[in-house]
């Protein structure tokens, strides 16, 4: 059963059918999905969704199909880790980490997304399958549109990190690389979408792409034991996820799954691309467009489609925001992995980078309940860590030259006599 109703825009509430639109005509607002909430409660419990696999659909009835899923079926219920040697050298007592890094089959976050809007591409008719990526997104439309035997374009800036390059190209899709950031392939994608007739998940489909986030949120509370945290802190990059997150906390709150207070959500970004954390600093309602200057290339959207929309988020759930430098980003990525054995993209660098100023700045206090957010897989983007990293010790095959070493390592850490 679907409980798909239909597309109203999140500005002037016209409604819309639910088709490949993503715009209003009437006021240029972007448009949202909309649910038959009452049969939503009516179909859903907490033993209903615990009964289901573990990945993304179940809970199909908050997810914007009309038949069966398509794809996903292995996507999401990623480890919501108790993350306690992380929290010790944060001077924290419950931090958790919601760990996207290891989400199938392209470790990241979008493959929440993707199979939503690969499912609805299928059910509307459309052949043609593809995306504006800065990465991980071309990754999963390119692996989701394999599974679905779709046609499959991916658009991507040229200067791309190489493992994400390689990460779509493996499965077959057509990879056209930009001369420009992700803004001016964003805007290339949107013309060649109106021009042909494709599907692209984050442009035309973009209001049943952004409800797939919607399960990172439902999973924090439902691997809580159906409680929320007090605090998350979310990367910001385009803007589907935090305030998706959001939604999914109320959700689950307006079908009586969930009981409380919603989380304060906080944003990060890296301070080379901050578009939000600016708009956030001088109380805009807008962020203003900025050129991208980061490591974090996967972040590095400087004009957010729905910044509006992470701003009002974070201001009306009391929570905050801060940028990370380059620096910080490398420094906190080697902390997740030396506490916690999670090698993360410089987007969860950037996510724990921030939640250790907003600690260190009171706007998360240490005794309360905290998520961190880790979107994507550091293997992707090794070569940003590299020259961080110590050279391996070279020595030779015999027991006598590794004692050799061992002792000279037990004579460098010999605490100073005198």
């Amino acid at each position: 059963m679907s409980y798909l109703t239909g597309l109203r825009c999140s500005l002037c509430q016209a409604t819309f059918p639910a088709e490949a639109l993503y715009v209003c005509d009437q006021c240029l607002g972007p448009l949202e999905v909309t649910y038959d909430r009452d049969a939503v409660r009516r179909a859903v419990s907490r033993e209903s969704i615990a009964s289901r696999p573990p990945n993304l659909w179940r809970y199909r009835e908050f997810l914007p199909i009309d038949g069966e899923p398509r794809t996903g079926l292995t996507s999401g219920f990623t480890p919501l880790i108790r993350a306690d040697r992380l929290a010790a050298a944060l001077g924290m007592r419950e931090l958790y980490v919601k760990d996207d890094s290891v989400n199938h089959p392209t470790l990241s976050y979008k493959d929440r997304v993707v199979p939503v809007a690969a499912t609805r591409a299928c059910e509307l008719g459309f052949g043609v399958f593809g995306c504006a990526s800065t990465g991980n997104l071309a990754n999963s439309v390119a692996a989701h549109a394999a599974r679905l035997g779709l046609d499959c374009y991916v658009f991507i800036p040229r200067t791309l990190e190489p493992g994400k390059i390689l990460g779509s190209a493996v499965s077959g899709p057509h990879v056209v690389a930009i001369d420009g950031n992700y803004d001016d392939v964003n805007r290339l994608c949107t013309q060649v979408g109106e021009r042909y007739g494709w599907a692209f998940a984050n442009i035309n489909l973009r209001a049943y792409y952004a409800e797939g986030a919607k399960t990172y949120g439902f999973e924090i509370v439902e691997q809580l034991g159906w409680r929320f945290p007090r605090h998350v802190v979310c990367p910001v990059a385009g803007g589907t996820l935090l305030p998706r997150i959001a939604r999914g906390f109320h959700d689950l709150l307006d079908a009586g799954l969930a009981d409380g207070e919603p989380p304060r959500i906080h944003a990060a970004q890296a301070a080379g691309c901050a578009p939000v954390i600016h708009a956030l600093d001088e109380g805009l309602d807008y962020p203003e467009p900025v050129r991208p200057d980061t490591i974090a290339k996967s972040i590095a959207i400087g004009n957010p489609a729905d910044g509006f929309h992470v701003l009002r988020t974070v201001r009306e759930s009391g929570g905050s925001g801060a940028a990370a430098t380059d620096a910080e980003i490398v420094d906190a990525i080697g902390l997740l992995a030396r506490t916690e054995g999670i090698f993360t993209e410089p987007a969860g660098g950037t996510t724990l980078a921030v939640t250790r100023k907003l600690v260190e700045q009171g706007a998360i206090p240490r005794d309360e309940s905290t998520v961190v957010c880790i979107t994507g897989n550091g293997y992707k983007t090794a070569d940003v860590v590299a020259s961080s990293l110590a050279a391996p010790t070279a020595l030779g095959r015999s027991l006598a030259e590794f004692e050799a070493f061992m002792a000279e390592r037990r004579q460098a850490h010999q605490p100073v006599s005198g």
